[in-house]
Parts: structure tokens; C-alpha cells; sequence
């Protein structure tokens, strides 16, 4: 068929008016038409390209006076393109025939479909010209230089800017499939679910998603430029090397040829050695600037393959049929029961080794704490568990946590017997054991042994032994290593202060109490408790002057005295017999809004029994009662002792009972001084059984308790039937 049929006159006109150079347009599509036209003159002509691939139909469907059967394409296949480039390019041709068709019909509105379609052929012919010369990216570089034979300029122009577009299009909607095939994969799944788990929902979720979608394929795409780099270097280095070889196997050659007198096998020796070639020099592999091929590297990797073989974690053995049974006899055994012979017939069908060993004391921690300490014990002695000095550690934190003190001592001493010396940790377990167990040689021992061994010791071990040396009665040294503490920077806790404070006040240690006092202020630790064992040290002390100085020190400081330390004050001035003063002292704290509290009033009953004002004692404990509180232990001792004194035997025997019901509560003094009591008001039967209730819970009489008995009963005296009256 005649390419003059489609294109006519009419296409030739519009094209020469597409463009100020309309002319030019109008030459170029006369000479593609009479080049057809002759080419087309004979019956077998053939079109030398086709720019609309078969795989686009919709390029031509809408012209129905041509008949493209006609046109043939050029029938030599190119060899050199693979299937992808062809889609890449049919994809551009048929994008650039879709926005090319949009142009020219809002350049020529009033041309006919006929018209628009012969303009597209020309112009989509010469851009598939154009790609046959080079690649699209060649294509696009080139045409903003000379536009090629029969387009003009302007024409040119706007193929290059649609083309452009269509190839920015093309990169975009490829970057969008690679993006689906991201946010679609494992790794950004799992991150999107944890996020919504954790709460994030909605926008947030998918500007998160897609965040995650971009980085990895970013990264994917600088991995794959990373492997073409090396890729490339890789063929720069093999293309050099293929020309050092060649240019030996050229010397050789020339040596062969002028040494032609030489023997046949020095001849084949050298055509041995054209054909194969000997690679000169090592090869040299670098990954992000380190030379992989130093030998140093083989001695790592077989480093690291041997310590796998340890660290990495194996797999126990299946445990099956009659190996299976015995075990679940071992473990359904009670903690009595002796596990020994099952234990050997396990031992002797599975061969265990450690694993399996690991194994079965899971399952026995799981089923029988008691049988797993047996175990793991047992354990420790057998050669295939290979046992160290961390299967020790374990089991001992285990029973000192337990608080098994007898139990993690005989796996010390199976460790020493064993020849393993404890480790730091070890140490430092051992040292909280005999802190917690009060054996204060031993801790001390072992804290020493730590710092022959280099190790500093942290808060916690300094913890435990100042909290060892106070409950030992020795604060002093517990308040050098708090000094030691804070001269290495480690600023000692206000715990460990009021550890030692509470010692020295129980001591009645003034002198202790007040440079613990004053350490804590300056650290800035100071406080209303601190101060109240300030105030009641002097008390144990019997300094009454001096808890009153503490007292009001403690006010000037800014701190509103409570309950507890106004009853310290007031037990000091009962020790000075000053009531005066002490009634002094409540009347002035009750201006300033202070309210008494049980253990205030607790002090003053004692202190009203002793001097025998019962009624003045019976008002207190009304006010107790009027606060809603029971009376205290010790109120109903000096109730005891107030009332066995004053001979009132009804309120002694009912205050005695509730003391008998409570006796696991009562000391050594509280035994002594109601047996004294009820003595002094000849109750000597009860006086008797209340002695046998304190020696079976172990308390000696004291020398002193012992005078007052023997001085009683010497005297004879008689019980009271009065009672002194109460001051009104």
C-alpha cells in the first residue's frame, strides 16, 4: 500500500503550520512522503521501521481507512536486546503517542482523526529512528543538541520535553511498584504491627510504614550500587590483568621465535604455558577499605568458628520410650526421696551431656524447687556436665536467696574441694550471705579476699557490710567505710546514714549519733527522723540537757517535732524525774498547735504508774481510748506494775492476761519488771509462773533482776489494800 493514502496534503498543511518555521516542516514531511512513495513502487517494498510495536494495538485501532497489514516490519530480530528492554520501550512509545495525539489535537483543532494520525506516524517514526541509534537515555541527551534530519527545531523541542515527561512517568510509576513490593514484606509488616501494639494508629501508622518502606529500599539500592561497583572493579582489574598476560604471552611469542634452535620439549613447555596462563600475584578482595586477603583473616574466621562451637546453643537429645519414663519418674520424686538410682539408669540410656543435663534441671525447677537444689547439686560432680565456677555461683545465689545459708556453704566447700576459687561474684554473693546471717568474721574475711583480688567494691557491697557492722554493735567501722565511700565519689545513700544513726542512738553513742547528724546535713540529707535518734541517743544516754539542745535545734532547723520524738523528750526528763518540765514542754508544743500522740501519752502512763497516780494515769489512758487506738504492749506492762504495786489485784490479774495472751511480744525487761511487780504486791504465784514463762523462752535472770527478788522476799512485805490518792 501507498504511504501517500495516509498521508495527505491536508497532514502536510498542518504540519506546516504546527511551527513559526513552517516551511521547513512542510519540506521535511514532502521528502518522507516522496521517499515512501518511491521506495513503495515496487510490489515487495518494505518500510524499514515500524514505530508501534505489535504489543500496542491501541495505537492505530482508531484509524479505519488504513490498513497497517501492508507494512512490514524489518524481519532480523535484534540480538542484542533482551525482553525487558523491549518492554521498557514499547512502554515509552506508547505513552509518547499518547500525550503526542493530546498536543497535536489542542494544536489543530479542527483536524479530522485521519489527519492527527499520519502526523504521529511521522514524528513517532523518527524518534523510533532515533532509539534504534542508541539507547532512550542516548536519545534524550542527544536531542537537545541538533534535531535531526527533517524536524525543525520548535517540532523538536517538544518531542524532547514529551519525552522527557514520559520518562520521568515511566521512573515514577516504577519507583511506586518497587515501593508496593516493600511495604508489602516481612521486616516492615513486623515493624507496623509492633508499632500499632504499642498504640500508633491512623496517619501516623502509614507515614511510619512508608518511612520504613523507603529506608529499605534505599538500602537495597546502595547494596546493589555497592555490587556493581565492585562488580566493575572486579572487571577492571580482570581486563588489566588480561593484558599483562597478553602482553607476556606476546614477549614469550617473540622469545619463542628467536630461540628456535632449542629442544622440542622446551617448545611444548612454552606452548604449555601460553595456553595456560599462571595468574601473577595474589588476589586482593577489599570490603569497605579492608584487605580480606591477608592471611590474618583465615586465622579469625577459624577463631570464630571454634568459639561458636562452644557459645552457640545445641539442641538436647530426644528423650524417648523407657528414657522418657524413668525421667518422669525422677521427676514426680519428692524432695526426701533418693533420686540416685533413677539418676544412673537415665544417665546410662541417653549418655547425657550438658545440654541434657541443662535440660532436666529446667524440668526439675519447674516441677520441684526442692529436688532441683538436690540435683543440681548432685550434678555438679559429674564429669559429663563440665561443670565451672558459674554452675557454682548460680546454685549458691539460689540458696541465699532461699535464704539456705547451710546449703550454700556445703556447695562452697564442695567448690573449694574441687579446686575452683570463687569469682568476683561468687565473693560478692557469699558476702551478702554472711551479712544476712549476722556472721560478721566471715563477711569481713571475704570482703577482704575481694580487695586483694583488685576489685572496688560498688554501693551494694558497701551496703551490706555497713549494714552488718551496725547490726554487729559496731558502727564505727561501718561509718569508716561510708567515709571511704564517699573519698572514691561514691556518694553513700541515706540509707546507709540512718543504718548507722539507729545503731549509735540504740547505743546511747552521742558523740556518734552527732557527726552521723551533721555528715547528713551538709550531703543535705537532713531530717525530722535523723534528728529524733539524735534526740533519743541522749535519752539512752540519760543526758536529759542535751536531748533538750537536740530538741530545740531540731525546731530552730525548721522541723515540727511528731509524737515519737516528744515521747523521746518526755522519757528524758522521766529518767531526771523533771515533770515539771516536761508538763512545761507539752504546754508550750500545744500552743503552737502540737496534739499528743499514743506514745506520748505511753510515756506519761509510765511515768504517772511508777510515782502510783492512778487517777492521773486512768485520765491518759481515757484520751488513748478517746483516739480510737489500742493501748500498746508497753502500756499494759506499766499498767501491770501500777496496779500489782498499788495491791488493786482485780485491774493487776486483767492487765497480766492480756500480757500472757501477747507473751511472744514481751523482752527480757518487760519479764523482769512485772515478776518484781507482782513480788512487790505478794502475788507470788503469779509472780512464780510469769519466771517459768520467761525461762521457757530462754532469758536468764539478770544479776540485778536476781537483788530485787532476794530483797523482796527477804523483807516480807505485806500487799497493799489502799492506794496512794492521785493529785488533783
Amino acid at each position: 500500500m501507498n504511504p501517500r493514502h495516509v498521508l495527505s496534503k491536508r497532514v502536510i498543511s498542518y504540519l506546516s503550520g504546527f511551527n513559526p518555521t513552517t516551511r521547513a516542516i512542510s519540506t521535511q514531511l514532502h521528502s518522507h512522503i516522496n521517499n515512501a512513495g518511491s521506495t513503495s513502487s515496487s510490489p515487495n517494498c518494505k518500510i524499514p521501521h515500524n514505530p508501534f510495536p505489535s504489543s500496542y494495538p491501541k495505537t492505530f485501532h482508531s484509524v479505519p481507512n488504513v490498513k497497517f497489514t501492508s507494512i512490514s516490519v524489518d524481519p532480523e530480530p535484534r540480538v542484542d536486546e533482551s525482553e525487558d528492554a523491549d518492554d521498557v520501550i514499547n512502554e515509552f512509545l506508547s505513552r509518547f503517542f499518547h500525550i503526542m495525539r493530546g498536543k497535536l489535537n489542542a494544536a489543530y483543532p479542527d483536524a479530522d482523526k485521519q489527519t492527527i494520525d499520519g502526523m504521529l506516524l511521522v514524528i513517532v517514526g523518527k524518534v523510533a529512528d532515533e532509539m534504534e541509534k542508541g539507547s532512550l537515555a542516548h536519545m534524550l541527551d542527544e536531542a537537545r543538541g541538533v534535531p535531526p534530519l527533517g524536524f525543525s527545531e520548535d517540532l523538536w523541542r517538544t518531542v524532547w520535553e514529551v519525552s522527557v515527561a514520559v520518562c520521568e512517568d515511566m521512573d515514577r510509576e516504577a519507583k511506586k511498584e518497587k515501593m508496593k513490593v516493600f511495604l508489602q514484606s516481612e521486616e516492615v509488616k513486623e515493624m507496623a504491627r509492633f508499632a500499632s501494639e504499642v498504640g500508633i494508629r491512623g496517619d501516623m501508622l502509614r507515614e511510619f510504614r512508608f518511612q520504613w518502606a523507603r529506608e529499605k529500599m534505599e538500602e537495597r539500592d546502595l547494596y546493589e550500587s555497592l555490587q556493581l561497583l565492585c562488580q566493575e572493579e572486579q572487571q577492571d582489574k580482570e581486563e588489566e590483568e588480561e593484558e599483562e598476560e597478553e602482553e607476556e604471552e606476546g614477549k614469550e611469542e617473540e622469545g619463542k621465535l628467536e630461540a628456535g634452535s632449542e629442544a622440542v620439549s622446551d617448545t611444548e613447555e612454552l606452548n604449555l604455558a601460553i595456553d595456560l596462563p599462571k595468574r601473577h600475584g595474589k588476589i586482593k578482595y577489599k570490603i569497605y577499605g579492608l584487605d580480606m586477603s591477608d592471611p590474618k583473616w583465615t586465622e579469625v574466621a577459624d577463631k570464630i568458628h571454634e568459639a561458636e562451637e562452644v557459645t552457640w546453643p545445641q539442641e538436647a537429645k530426644p528423650v524417648l520410650g523407657k528414657c522418657k519414663l524413668v525421667m518422669e519418674k525422677i521427676l514426680s520424686l519428692k524432695e526426701e526421696d533418693d533420686f540416685s538410682p533413677l539418676l544412673a539408669e537415665w544417665m546410662e540410656l541417653l549418655h547425657p551431656n550438658r545440654v541434657d543435663w541443662t535440660n532436666l534441671l529446667v524440668n526439675c525447677k519447674e516441677r520441684n524447687i526442692g529436688l532441683y537444689y538436690k540435683v543440681a547439686e548432685h550434678v555438679l560432680d559429674e564429669p559429663s556436665f563440665e561443670s565451672n565456677v558459674g554452675d557454682y555461683s548460680k546454685l549458691i545465689q539460689a540458696h541465699v536467696k532461699e535464704n539456705r545459708l547451710e546449703d550454700a556453704q556445703r556447695v562452697l566447700k564442695k567448690m573449694n574441694d574441687n579446686g575452683i576459687k570463687p569469682d568476683i561474684i561468687t565473693s560478692s554473693t557469699l558476702v551478702h550471705m554472711y551479712c544476712r546471717a549476722g556472721k560478721l568474721d566471715h563477711a569481713k574475711e571475704t570482703f577482704q579476699t575481694l580487695r586483694k583480688q583488685g576489685f572496688k567494691p560498688d554501693m551494694r557491697l558497701y551496703g551490706w557490710m555497713i549494714n552488718a557492722y551496725a547490726s554487729s554493735g559496731e558502727p564505727e567501722l561501718g561509718e569508716q567505710l561510708a567515709v571511704e565511700m564517699d573519698a572514691r565519689g561514691m556518694k553513700p545513700a541515706e540509707e546507709n546514714w540512718m543504718v548507722l544513726m539507729r545503731a549509735f542512738s540504740q547505743q546511747g553513742n552521742i558523740a556518734g549519733a552527732l557527726r552521723i547528724v551533721t555528715t547528713m546535713q551538709f550531703a543535705g540529707l537532713a531530717s525530722l527522723e535523723s534528728l529524733t535518734l539524735l534526740v533519743e541517743s541522749c535519752v539512752q544516754a540519760g543526758n536529759a540537757d542535751k536531748a533538750r539542745n537536740s530538741f530545740d535545734y531540731m525546731m530552730r532547723l525548721g522541723f515540727k517535732p511528731d509524737d515519737r520524738c516528744t515521747a523521746s523528750m518526755i522519757a528524758a526528763y522521766e529518767k531526771k524525774n523533771s515533770l515539771d518540765m516536761a508538763l512545761d514542754l507539752l504546754l508550750q508544743l500545744e500552743k503552737e498547735g502540737f496534739e499528743p500522740g499514743v506514745k506520748t501519752y505511753s510515756v506519761l502512763v509510765d511515768w504517772l504508774g511508777k510515782l502510783q497516780l492512778i487517777d492521773e494515769a486512768e485520765q491518759i489512758l481515757q484520751k488513748i481510748a478517746v483516739l480510737g487506738e489500742a493501748p500498746p504492749l508497753n502500756i499494759q506492762v506499766s499498767l501491770c506494775d501500777m496496779y500489782s504495786r498499788a495491791g488493786m489485784e482485780k485491774k493487776a490479774l486483767q492487765a497480766l492476761g492480756v500480757l500472757e495472751a501477747r507473751k511472744e511480744e514481751l523482752g527480757q525487761q518487760d519479764f523482769e519488771r512485772i515478776i518484781i511487780a507482782l513480788t512487790a504486791g505478794n502475788f507470788k504465784q503469779h509472780a512464780q509462773r510469769m519466771r517459768e514463762l520467761m525461762e521457757s523462752r530462754g532469758f536468764q535472770a539478770s544479776e540485778a533482776f536476781k537483788v530485787s527478788t532476794i530483797s523482796w522476799q527477804s523483807l516480807g512485805l505485806r500487799r497493799m489494800t489502799g492506794r496512794r490518792p492521785g493529785l488533783r
